[in-house]
Order: structure tokens, then C-alpha cells, then sequence
């Protein structure tokens, strides 16, 4: 059995709160931070004004550089690219042409066999029709869509309200599509 604690400067120890157990751990001893941070104002006789701590601002999270193509720089290149970034005046938006053929690629973001499928599409019909642009996903997409459409008029193909394993995309021929594409449009 440990020895009792004696009393030290004056203060008395809180009693167990049952008086079956004549049994005093040591924790009934201890005093908590806030009781000592109290008693301390107290003996001051002022109550201390609360320090506000300026909380540092959240760095801004880079993007990844995997998909980027980029190699790893360092630290001084990563803040002279940043910079260079920065400084870098917004393009002007482009001029309507009216000759221009454009075409929209709406697909779903649900499965990456969408967005393979649109972006061969997009190569596709840039590549084989001059003075073509496709745009993919220009307003929020529809769930299991994948459509290809001409902007404000002709519809080439509309698969709408696919469920998985999103087989009647997954059937399509994608080079003959293309190809079907590319007459329509000529």
C-alpha cells in the first residue's frame, strides 16, 4: 500500500465522495489544469484577457502532376512557374466563325469508359474535318448519357439513361461512328 500523501501549503484534499470505501486514490489529489489556471487569476486578483492567435492562412493544394506530364520540380521552380502563372493575362474570348463546325460530346462522368470513348471521338473529328470544334461536357452532364450532337441542331448519337455495364455504348463501333460522323458533317 502506497504512503499517504501529506498536506502542502495549506491545501486540503478532496475526499472521496462515498464514505463506504475508506480507500483514497491519487487522483483525488490531483488538481486539473483549468482548477489551477482558476486559482492562479484568483491569487492575482484580476481574471487575464484571453490572447487571440492569428490562425495561418491554408496553403493553396497543387494539383497532382501526374496526368500533367510534367516532372517533379523543385521548390524555386514550382514558385517561378506559380508566378508565371499568375502574371499571364486571361485569353480573350475567341470569335464565333460562322463557318466553323461545332460539335458537343456530353458524357457521363459515372465511368471512365465514357470519357475514353468521347475523347477518341474528339480526335477523331478534329483530326479528319478542318475548321472543326468539338467541346466535351460544356453544361453539367446527364447520368448514363453519352450523346453526340452538332451545337443547336442535329443529333448524330443518343444513348441517354444507360445503366451499368453500359452495354449499347460498349457495342458501338467507335472508328465506324467517326466515320458516320465525318459524312454527316461533310
Amino acid at each position: 500500500m502506497p504512503p499517504k500523501k501529506s498536506k502542502t501549503d495549506g491545501e486540503e484534499k478532496a475526499k472521496p465522495l462515498t464514505t463506504a470505501s475508506s480507500r483514497v486514490t491519487r487522483s483525488l489529489g490531483r488538481r486539473t489544469r483549468s482548477e489551477t489556471q482558476q486559482n492562479g487569476a484568483k491569487a492575482a486578483g484580476s481574471a487575464p484577457k484571453p490572447v487571440k492567435v492569428a490562425s495561418p492562412k491554408k496553403a493553396k493544394r497543387k494539383k497532382p502532376t501526374i496526368g500533367t506530364g510534367k516532372a517533379k520540380k523543385g521548390k524555386k521552380e514550382d514558385e517561378a512557374v506559380e508566378k508565371e502563372e499568375e502574371e499571364e493575362p486571361e485569353p480573350e474570348p475567341e470569335v464565333e466563325d460562322p463557318t466553323k463546325t461545332k460539335i458537343v460530346i456530353e458524357h457521363c462522368k459515372q465511368c471512365n469508359a465514357f470519357k475514353t470513348r468521347a475523347i477518341q471521338v474528339k480526335e477523331g473529328l478534329e483530326g479528319a474535318v478542318t475548321g472543326c470544334t468539338v467541346t466535351l461536357n460544356p453544361d453539367k452532364p446527364r447520368r448514363g448519357c453519352f450523346e453526340i450532337r452538332k451545337e443547336g441542331g442535329e443529333t448524330f448519337i443518343s444513348l441517354l439513361e444507360m445503366k451499368r455495364p453500359f452495354a449499347p455504348m460498349k457495342a458501338l463501333d467507335m472508328e465506324e461512328v467517326i466515320e458516320n460522323i465525318i459524312k454527316k458533317i461533310k
